[in-house]
């Protein structure tokens, strides 16, 4: 039993068509491989940059102690002398 002429035109359109699938799929898997690499890259840098994030947050908690201690001392000194100012300055005009 042989192949008509029709049957092989449609055998070749065939091939062609699944050749052609095959490349543009082939296409298609290189550039999603390089997308997801970087992707992965980007999410890296994020992952870093997130700890890098946590570690200040930890070291600003580790000091907000030690810094608002510091505000108040300067807070009380300020008041002092802002009030020791003002009492200078009217001995002065009376």
């Amino acid at each position: 039993m042989t192949m008509t002429t029709s049957e092989q035109i449609l055998v070749i359109i065939l091939s062609v068509f699944l050749a052609i699938f095959l490349i543009l799929g082939i296409i298609a898997l290189f550039w999603a491989v390089k997308i997801f690499r970087s992707f992965k890259r980007i999410m890296d840098k994020a992952e870093s940059i997130a700890d890098k994030a946590e570690n200040i947050a930890d070291f600003f908690q580790k000091t907000a102690p030690s810094v608002a201690f510091g505000r108040f001392i300067s807070n009380i000194t300020d008041s002092v002398f802002h009030n020791k100012r003002k009492t200078n300055k009217k001995d002065k005009y009376e």
